[in-house]
């Protein structure tokens, strides 16, 4: 057992069975990366049909919203602009019925002023009078 060529073909001869070992190990790992790339490129054909659609459908839903969205802007400002009308209508009809109050309260006063006065003539002697 001395001899170095017996141990250089021993040698030889396990590498040969390791290489062997391998390969026969790597038969399924390369069935496996063969239909997995075939998934792959299934996938990938898909998408290429599909993307496109998809990619026009959302701006398609992109642009709806940003014209409901300007709709509602305007609504928004048209709210707002009657609300402000109606908050100086009913400004103004406060400031009418103070006025309307007011004015009455100075007509009663006025009545009752000249019937006072009314009242204090007819209780006047008849000679004063002249």
């Amino acid at each position: 057992m001395n001899n170095p060529i017996i141990w250089l073909g021993l040698s030889f001869a396990l590498v040969a069975l390791s290489l062997t070992a391998v390969l026969i190990a790597l038969i399924p790992v390369a069935q496996q990366l063969t239909n997995t790339a075939r998934s792959a490129e299934k996938l990938l054909d898909t998408l290429n049909k599909e993307f496109p659609d998809t990619i026009e459908s959302l701006k398609a839903t992109n642009h709806e919203i940003t014209q409901l969205t300007g709709e509602v802007k305007q609504g928004v400002k048209s709210v707002s602009s009657v609300s402000k009308q109606i908050d100086n209508n009913l400004n103004e009809a406060k400031k009418q019925i103070n006025n309307v109050q007011v004015k009455s309260k100075s007509i009663w006063a006025g009545l009752k002023a000249g019937v006072k006065t009314w009242q204090n003539y007819s209780s006047l002697p008849e000679d004063q009078d002249s």
